[in-house]
């Protein structure tokens, strides 16, 4: 896979728009540390997570981990979601690096020109539901409308992530790096269903200082109908 140059990674990013959205785009990231080919795809992370219309996600994954090094930001159920997506897309494996966009949008490795397309395109969709996030020492309160040509049911999440995290790898395919990886996910848990028939006034507990992102999917891994962020 051909890896993109920082700078040119960087120049392409930087001529993006910055505007905050109402509901930034969601780029989700399935990645490995024992992965050769994940380093570009890594490194683009960093320029996504500095947008302010993107939710740049880092879901490692640990199905690598039998070649030789165990990536330690691994968790299970980030390839479960990541096979729910493929199970949802007809697709009969999975792999890394894969780039999720809005829940739909399949993206195969890093590639900044089909990732830019893909946020424009799903920017240009009408929103779905109206969600507004406020916090108050450990409480989040979530609030979210229902909107023209919304139906349940939904799954209303919430996740937490580290914005850098280093990595100094001895083993497998990437051994002798120190690889730094932005944006990586931790406390995935689903808050509740709901139908959409009436707006949503709920609250959850947090600690801590890291971001938390709620997320909107409609139920069974479809699209991301709208997200939120606190940093």
């Amino acid at each position: 896979m051909k890896r993109l140059s920082k700078v040119a990674a960087a120049l392409w990013l930087m001529a993006a728009p910055l505007a905050a959205q109402e509901s930034p785009v969601v780029v989700e990231l399935f990645t490995s540390q024992g992965c050769s080919s994940c380093p570009p795809a890594d490194e683009l992370m960093h320029r996504l997570a500095e947008r302010d219309d993107v939710i740049a996600l880092a879901l490692h994954v640990d199905y690598w981990d039998y070649i030789g090094w165990k990536d330690e930001f691994a968790d299970p159920r980030n390839a479960e979601r990541q096979r729910a997506y493929a199970r949802l897309a007809g697709r009969r494996s999975i792999y890394t690096p894969e780039m999720i966009v809005n829940g739909t949008t399949d993206i195969v490795g890093a590639k900044p020109m089909e990732v830019s397309n893909a946020i424009a395109a799903h920017k240009e969709k009408p929103a779905a539901v109206q969600l507004t996030l406020s916090r108050a020492g450990d409480e989040i309160r979530i609030d979210a409308a229902p909107l023209t040509g919304v139906a349940g049911p939904m799954i209303v999440q919430m996740l937490r992530y580290v914005p850098e995290r280093e990595a100094r790898i001895t083993r497998g395919e990437n051994a002798g790096r120190t690889i730094t990886y932005a944006n990586v996910t931790q406390d995935w848990k689903v808050l509740r269903e709901w139908d959409g028939r009436a707006p949503l006034k709920i609250t959850a507990q947090v600690t801590g200082e890291e971001p938390v992102v709620v997320l909107v999917q409609a139920s069974k891994m479809g699209p991301i109908l709208a997200a939120g962020e606190l940093k």
